[in-house]
């Protein structure tokens, strides 16, 4: 979503995992399956914090998000519970972003 560059295996797989989803929603939603695609931004669990989160990635943090505060693995997970749940039935084919305004 921020259109890095050095990184052309992995924003081709990213782009890859949207393409699959909008596909294959329109194969499967003829059987009422949903498919989305929940797209994170920097998720501060303890791995990421102790081993690549520093000074100027909290800045950088800071200054990309529009939310001022950390993105954690349960903003992630009532996301992903919301697209499983019945409020949801008539989403398909689309990216939920998840990053504080990042994007």
């Amino acid at each position: 979503m921020l259109k890095q560059g050095n990184f052309p295996v992995y924003v081709t797989a990213k782009s890859a995992v949207q393409g699959m989803t909008r596909g294959l929603a329109r194969d499967l939603g003829k059987f009422g399956i949903r498919v989305n695609t929940l797209v994170p931004g920097w998720v501060m669990t303890e791995k990421q914090k102790r081993l690549w989160l520093d000074e100027a990635g909290k800045e950088a943090i800071k200054q990309g998000q529009c939310i001022d505060g950390e993105l954690l693995p349960a903003h992630l997970a009532r996301a992903a519970l919301f697209l499983a749940s019945d409020d949801s039935s008539m989403i398909t084919a689309q990216d939920m972003i998840v990053d504080g305004g990042w994007a």
